[in-house]
């Protein structure tokens, strides 16, 4: 276990501290990982009434909507898999649901203009209906904006996933995600109900220092929105897997991929987001996944920074109260008192062929360098620094694909003398007339006046 030293061991517990005296939080766990293992974690408060229990890495609290996250592993495994296409509407996987013109992408990212609340009781609050009756219920009532045109959370639009997870498998979600997520992880603490230890619930009064316990039930249909109990010990694990360290449970593109913003708050200078069953944020140049979950009772969030391979959390038994800032403060503490140390640079083999691309490249006019990325990828950005800039991986037949930026997904060829980007063309020289051109290229001359 990587540990942080005394002295930022203590500034992390003093921020948690005043966290649970200030906010007034019955209890709360915390913890930092990093490079994979938890090299910070603290507890603070009681997990019951008087006298009850110091929260301990092993003590249960309730995920919330963190559980969303899992079961949108299960959906991008299936995709991967070739049993789901993200563009299907819901409707081809579950026959007759009158919501189903949404796509399996929009209800992932909250964007298939589906209701928030599923058409029940206050569901969080009361034991959940069967799969078949909530599908039941649905209607156009239920369909709040037309799909794709804006973010609109959805817990009913998990409970949808949920569904259709268990009719591709053949297994209700929950075995789905036990077998495909927690148990490869290792996440053996993660329970559909609590077990001991776990702490108890509350409420806390707003004007007086007393206690209500809140109430939990099985949530049936609606469980993929947010049933998961769990420890500080295997959320820790689950950041280590956003960050990056998979563990075999998923591709590291698809990962990736659910990580990249499907709807954001605003544009392109975006602070938060959602991508495909993982919320993202910025924090200090930052940009990290993760989620957060509430039930009554129950307070959660883990955030990963996969940059820094560097993960934070809370759980906390209490229904409201603690600050959005915790996690970005610990964050803030680590980086303060313990920088991450850069990756040693080694020089590595490079092709011949390739080398002798890097360089100068001009689209028209305008000057672009063309660098060399391990494992033969190709990264095409302006020499001023703004404007279009992608990255690039080599395929199977001779071509590279955009990774990210304006040339995602769009095809480079390397020709002798220029490079062909989806109809662009660059070359060595500005509008070089030795090179295929669209267009043609006449003279450059100067001006006459």
């Amino acid at each position: 276990m990587t540990q942080v030293g005394q002295v930022t061991a203590r500034a992390l517990m003093r921020r948690l501290a005043v966290e649970q005296s200030e906010s007034r939080i019955p209890s709360i766990m915390a913890a930092v990982v990093r490079e994979g293992q938890v090299a910070w974690q603290g507890g603070r408060g009681r997990t019951a009434g008087p006298p009850g229990g110091e929260p301990t890495p092993g003590t249960q609290y309730r995920l919330g909507s963190i559980t969303k996250s899992m079961v949108a592993v299960v959906v991008m495994r299936m995709r991967d898999e070739g049993l789901l296409d993200l563009a299907d509407p819901v409707g081809k996987h579950l026959p007759g649901v009158r919501a189903g013109e949404a796509t399996v992408a929009q209800l992932l990212s909250h964007t298939g203009g589906l209701t928030a609340e599923p058409p029940t009781d206050w569901w969080e609050r009361t034991p959940g209906v069967e799969a078949g009756e909530l599908l039941g219920r649905l209607g156009p009532a239920h369909v709040k904006h037309r799909p794709g045109r804006r973010y609109h959370y959805s817990n009913l639009g998990y409970g949808l996933l949920g569904e259709l997870v268990a009719r591709l498998r053949g297994v209700p979600w929950l075995e789905a995600v036990r077998e495909e997520v927690l148990e490869p992880l290792g996440m053996g603490d993660t329970t559909p109900r609590p077990r001991p230890p776990h702490a108890v619930g509350y409420a806390v009064h707003p004007y007086a220092d007393v206690l209500l316990a809140e109430p939990e039930h099985d949530h049936g249909a609606m469980g993929p929105a947010g049933q998961l109990w769990s420890t500080a010990g295997d959320l820790a694990r689950w950041a280590a897997f956003v960050a990056g360290d998979t563990g075999g449970v998923l591709a590291e593109g698809t990962l990736a991929e659910m990580r990249e913003p499907a709807a954001v708050d605003d544009g392109d200078a975006w602070t938060g987001g959602y991508g495909l069953g993982l919320q993202l944020t910025r924090h200090a140049g930052r940009r990290l996944a993760g989620h957060t979950g509430s039930m009554p009772g129950f307070l959660a969030t883990v955030w990963a920074d996969p940059a820094a391979a560097t993960g934070v959390l809370f759980l906390a038994n209490a229904t409201s109260g603690v600050g959005r800032t915790l996690l970005f403060d610990l964050l803030d503490i680590l980086e303060e008192h313990e920088p991450r140390m850069p990756r040693e640079w080694v020089p590595g083999a490079a092709d011949p062929d390739l080398l002798a691309l890097t360089g100068l490249w001009h689209w028209g006019p305008a000057p672009y360098t063309l660098r060399l990325l391990p494992d033969r990828g190709l990264a095409l950005g302006p020499v001023s620094g703004g404007g279009r800039a992608s990255r690039f991986v080599p395929q199977d037949d001779g071509t590279w694909l955009g990774l990210d930026g304006y040339y995602a997904g769009e095809t480079l060829r390397v020709g002798p003398d220029h490079l062909d980007l989806n109809t662009f063309v660059f070359t060595r020289e500005p509008y070089d007339p030795g090179a295929p051109v669209p267009g043609g290229v006449g003279d450059w001359h100067t001006p006459t006046t």
